[in-house]
Formats: structure tokens, sequence, C-alpha cells
């Protein structure tokens, strides 16, 4: 059996490396060390965690600063190793023949001759002859393709697989062959803050951002999109809830909806019936939830319940049960 020993990176590299990344990805310290060790080290990962939990921030980040491909592949059922492998173009082949020149490489082919990351999201969706392809390069990182021989991959080249731990459907159990030969970490949610502060990168509402609105009413709109957006995590009606890409999304819709009808104000206080400034502020955010969050939850089937459902009782208790939880900050 073939080892991965080669392609290790000298300390300073690996150093130089963290402290670039370190700057592009927030709240994300421990697991940027441990991907970036195990990458490092010559290993292929498995990382385990719901969608937006910046598993392929980290990824994209690490290969562009050591300056290698990034070969991103969707794992379904119609990944199938020919796929992954590539093949001769079958029109060029009636015309040539089987020759080097008219092979078009797949996107493991691809990853193994340039020293890339071929990244497959939903790992656990790839049919198992497509996984045993996969098995092979990484024991003894290299392939043989009929016709074309035996493809030898760069000292660069990984394997990194993602996965959903909490979808089940239309997913495969990943055999022990898989798992022996994969380093694992179990990826979970930033913490309210480093959310608070992701929202404020990507919408621009931060410190010196772009953004029209006043300082007050962003950080009340970033505070209590990233505060919805938690707790869609934290109910048991729910299988499911939003990532942090929900927020950014509730947060930018929200936006737009409060310039819309000319709300200058977040208001203060707990929400009451009464059509003051508060009111129409916690209003404009619920409308903008159920546009940017209804999709993203996934409600227990034995709960009886629908997302819409779900967001109006997180408004209720945030704005008008708890009211303390909306202040800005």
């Amino acid at each position: 059996m073939g080892t991965q020993t080669t392609g290790a990176r000298d300390t300073s590299h690996v150093s130089r490396v963290r402290a670039s990344v370190g700057d592009r990805v927030v709240g994300r310290e421990r697991e940027l060390d441990l991907v970036l060790a195990a990458v490092a080290a010559g290993r292929d990962i498995l990382l385990e965690g719901p969608p937006g939990t910046s598993k392929s921030t980290i990824l994209r980040a690490i290969a562009e600063e050591w300056g290698i491909p990034f070969v991103l592949v969707e794992g379904n059922a119609d990944l199938t190793p020919a796929k992954l492998l590539g093949g001769h173009d079958p029109a060029r082949v009636l015309r040539e023949g089987y020759r080097d020149e008219n092979f078009v490489d797949g996107p493991l082919v691809r990853a193994m001759r340039e020293g890339g990351f071929l990244y497959i999201e939903e790992f656990n969706r790839a049919p198992d002859d497509t996984l045993n392809t996969l098995l092979t390069a990484m024991a003894e990182r290299q392939v043989a393709i009929p016709r074309r021989g035996t493809i030898t991959a760069e000292s660069t080249f990984r394997i990194i697989g993602s996965m959903n731990p909490y979808d089940n459907v239309g997913t495969t159990r990943l055999s022990t062959s898989v798992h022996d030969r994969f380093n694992r970490l179990v990826v979970g949610y930033q913490d309210a803050e480093a959310e608070r502060r992701i929202l404020a990168l990507r919408t621009g509402m931060g410190p010196g951002g772009a953004s029209d609105l006043s300082a007050a009413l962003a950080s009340a709109l970033i505070s209590d999109s990233v505060a919805l957006t938690r707790a869609t995590r934290e109910r048991e009606d729910t299988r499911q809830g939003s990532s942090v890409r929900g927020a950014i999304d509730l947060t930018l819709v929200a936006a737009q909806l409060l310039a819309l009808h000319g709300i200058d104000t977040p208001g203060e206080g707990r929400v009451t019936a009464e059509d003051n400034a508060r009111r129409r502020y916690a209003d404009t955010l619920l409308d903008a939830a159920m546009v940017a969050l209804s999709g993203r939850i996934h409600v227990d089937e034995a709960a009886g319940t629908t997302p819409e459902r779900v967001l109006q009782e997180i408004w209720e208790d945030h704005f008008i049960l708890q009211p303390a939880a909306a202040e800005p900050g």
C-alpha cells in the first residue's frame, strides 16, 4: 500500500500560509490549523458539518495561497468513475484514433496532474464504485486508465470530501475502507460573535463598509439577523436550521426593505400592537426572514408545523417575549 508522505510542507511555509489565510477566515482558527496541518502533512481529509460552516472557504484559501488548483465536484448518483477520470473525445477518436492529446481529463485526473485539491461536496452521495476509484488514487497516488496509461499525482494533490451529517436523504453509509484512508474533522457553526463579524464583512455593513444604513441601524440589523437565524438551529421541531448564509441574505433583503419603506431606526424595547418605529422595523425583519430563511429550514415531519410558523414563533420570542435579546450589540 502506498504512502502519502511526499509533498509535506516545511514549517515556515505552513506558518506563512496560516498567517495569510487566517485574515480571510472568520472564527475558524482551530479548524484552519487542523485542516492546514493535515494537508501539509500529505493527508486526505473528510470534513463533516452542515452547509455554510466555511469548509470550502478554508480550502479555497489554502489552495490559493499554495498556488494550486481547487477542483470542485458535486457528489451525486451520476458521478461515475468515467466522469471522475475523464475519457477520450469520441469525435476525435473517430478521426484520429485513441491518442493522448484527445483525452479529456476528468476532475480527478486534472487534480492529480496539476497537484490540486479535489474537493468533493456531498461525498457520501457518490456511488460505491466511484468511491473505490478514489481509494486507489488515495492509496497509490496514481490511477490506471485504459488506452491512456498510468497517471501519477503531483506531490500537492489531495482528496478532500465534505458531508452533511444531518442529511440522510439519498446518502450512503461510508465503508470502513473509506474511513480508514481519511483524516476526519467535524466542523460546527461559529459562535454568535463570529457570525456577526461575518455579516459585517459580507454585507458591507461593518465599520468602513459601503452601506447606506446608519451605524445604529446596521448594528441592530446584523445582531437581530444573527439571533433569528441561530434560533432556527435550536428548536426541537427543526431537523436542520439555517446557516450563516441565511443570516447574510436576511440582512441584505431586510436592508432593502427598510430603505424601501423609509425606516431609518430600529426603535427600542418590546414590540407591541402600537404602530411605531419598533413595530415597523420588527415587521420588516419578519417579512425578510420569510424570504431568506423559510427555504433553509427543514422541519421535523412529526412536529406538524411549517417553516413559516417556526419563523413566526422565533420572531415573537425575540421581539415580544424576550425584548432584551433584541437589543443591538
